[in-house]
C-alpha cells in the first residue's frame, strides 16, 4: 500500500485504486455529468478522474474507482452501510467525508460523531489503506449555514487530530477561504455548483499532497455588485418554499433524500478522459 508523504506537492499520484464514502457532497449535488445529463458527478469523481489522468500520462495503468456516497446519510449510516465493503475493495485510497447532516440537525453531539469518524479511521488503516477525511467549509457568519459554524469548527479540530493521530490525509475546505462565496453554492445552498465542486477537488488533491489542476483554486472570485434588498428578500422566500419546507418535512416524517437511492458507482472500475 502507499505510505502517507505529508508537505510533498508532486504531480503524479501513487495510488491504483481509491473508493469514496460519503453523502450528497461526495455523491456531487448539484454538479451534473456532461455525459449523463441525470447523473450528478462531482469533487469525488472529477478527483478520480485527475488521478487516473495523471498516472495514464506517465505510461501507468488507470485509477480503479468506485463511489458509495449517497445523498441524505449521517455519519453513523455512511459507516456502517459503505466502510465493510469499501474495504473489501481492498483500495489504495479511501475517503470518508461525512458528519455534515448531522451537524445540520438541532441537536447533535459533535464529540460523538468525531468518535465514530476516529473509530472508522482507524479500521481503515488498520487495513492497510490511505484515507482522505475533509474538514466543513468556514461560511464565517453568511449564508443558511452561519449558524453551524461553531460546531463544524469543532469538528474540524476533531478532524485534524485524528488525521495526526492516524496519519491520514486532510482536505481542508475551511482553509479555503474562497468557496464561502454563495455564487460558488447552488440553490438550495447547502450543495456546491460544478465550479465549487471543480475548486473542491483541487482541495482535495492539495490534502493529498499533489499540485491542483488550478492554481487559482483559492483566488477569491471577482467582486460583482450587492443584490438589491428586494431581489434577496424574494430569493429567500423562494429558497424557503423551495428548500427548507421540503426538509424540515423529511425531518419531521423520518425520511430522507436519498432512501431510494444506491451507490452510483458500486465496484471498482477503471476511469478515463472519455468517462
Amino acid at each position: 500500500m502507499v505510505s502517507h508523504i505529508q508537505h510533498n506537492t508532486t504531480h503524479t499520484p501513487p495510488w491504483e485504486s481509491y473508493v469514496a464514502l460519503g453523502d450528497s457532497f461526495t455523491e456531487g449535488l448539484w454538479d451534473f455529468s456532461p455525459s449523463h445529463p441525470d447523473q450528478c458527478r462531482g469533487w469525488a469523481d472529477m478527483l478520480a478522474l485527475t488521478l487516473s489522468t495523471r498516472r495514464t500520462e506517465v505510461g501507468e495503468q488507470p485509477l480503479r474507482y468506485a463511489n458509495l456516497a449517497i445523498r441524505g446519510r449521517q455519519l453513523k449510516p455512511i459507516i456502517s452501510e459503505q466502510l465493510d465493503e469499501a474495504i473489501d475493495m481492498k483500495p489504495d485510497l479511501i475517503s470518508l467525508i461525512g458528519g455534515g447532516n448531522d451537524i445540520l440537525r438541532p441537536h447533535v453531539d459533535v464529540d460523538s460523531i468525531a468518535a465514530l469518524l476516529e473509530q472508522a479511521v482507524a479500521r481503515i488503516k488498520s487495513a492497510g489503506i490511505d484515507v482522505l477525511m475533509g474538514t466543513g467549509a468556514d461560511f464565517a457568519g453568511h449564508g443558511s449555514l452561519a449558524l453551524t459554524r461553531s460546531r463544524v469548527a469543532i469538528y474540524n479540530a476533531h478532524i485534524w487530530s485524528i488525521a495526526h493521530k492516524h496519519d491520514a490525509f486532510v482536505m481542508d475546505m475551511w482553509g479555503n477561504k474562497s468557496i464561502s462565496d454563495p455564487r460558488l453554492w447552488a440553490d438550495d445552498r447547502i450543495h456546491l455548483t460544478t465550479q465549487g465542486h471543480r475548486r473542491a477537488a483541487d482541495v482535495a488533491l492539495v490534502g493529498l499532497g499533489l499540485s491542483p489542476e488550478s492554481t487559482d483554486y483559492d483566488t477569491p472570485l471577482d467582486e460583482c455588485p450587492p443584490a438589491k434588498l428586494t431581489d434577496r428578500a424574494r430569493e429567500n422566500l423562494d429558497w424557503a418554499k423551495v428548500h427548507v419546507g421540503p426538509w424540515i418535512k423529511r425531518r419531521l416524517t423520518g425520511t430522507s433524500s436519498g432512501d431510494t437511492r444506491t451507490a452510483k458507482y458500486p465496484t471498482l472500475e477503471e476511469i478515463s478522459e472519455a468517462d
